[in-house]
């Protein structure tokens, strides 16, 4: 039971890093938001699963084929270490850039952009491949299949938490949360991603 406790504190803490960055889809969640309220981040994030559910499971399928090779874990554990260095430089230093303009409203229904951005977005896909992969690797190491499910449910809650609550708080108030609070708390997150990155380090049994 502890174990799982202390997995899951992992996998939220470095996904919520994930989920709350600002990008396309955040942008397009406000800019949704503003029209539709709560609803269109729900529908944002069932978009987001279809492309993320599918992702997480191939992951899944390629840790059980590799993991085989010895040198597997120590290779994914130093991809993964690396990226969330640089996952944590990147974010720093958009969060603190000046505010970008998000008040455009997408053509698309909430859904489909959700679909579209997930599955065209560059630095998600990174994020799976690299983050991501390791901690299936570490799951499955632990739950064998059931470890490829603990991580997406793990994970994919947050997502429709996140934007949905979003996209409810901007139809109420444009201005409820606060730039400021908002770079704090991703500055933190980020700083997170440090930490577990040196962990994923020290867990290489050399």
């Amino acid at each position: 039971m502890t174990q799982i406790f202390e997995f899951a504190i992992i996998v939220i803490v470095i996904s919520a890093s994930g989920v709350m960055a600002p990008g396309p889809l955040f942008a397009a969640n406000v800019s949704y938001g503003l029209r539709e309220g709560s609803k269109s981040g729900v529908k944002m994030a069932i978009g987001h699963t279809i492309v993320e559910f599918p992702l997480v499971i191939l992951l899944g399928i390629g840790v059980f084929s590799l993991e085989s090779f010895p040198e597997f874990r120590t290779m994914i554990s130093i991809v993964g270490a690396i990226t969330l260095f640089i996952f944590a430089f990147i974010q720093i230093k958009n969060v603190l850039r000046k505010n970008q303009d998000i008040s455009s409203i997408p053509k698309h229904s909430p859904l489909i952009t959700g679909v579209a951005l997930s599955a065209l977005n560059p630095f998600f896909i990174i994020w799976w491949l690299t983050i991501g992969f390791k901690l299936i690797s570490d799951a499955m190491l632990i739950w064998a299949f059931s470890g490829i499910l603990i991580v997406f449910f793990l994970h994919i809650w947050m997502d429709f938490v996140w934007l949905g609550g979003i996209s409810f708080l901007v139809s109420k108030s444009s201005r409820i949360i606060s730039n400021r609070n908002y770079k704090v708390i991703m500055v933190g997150l980020s700083l997170s991603l440090v930490y577990f990155g040196i962990t994923f380090l020290a867990d290489i049994s050399i």
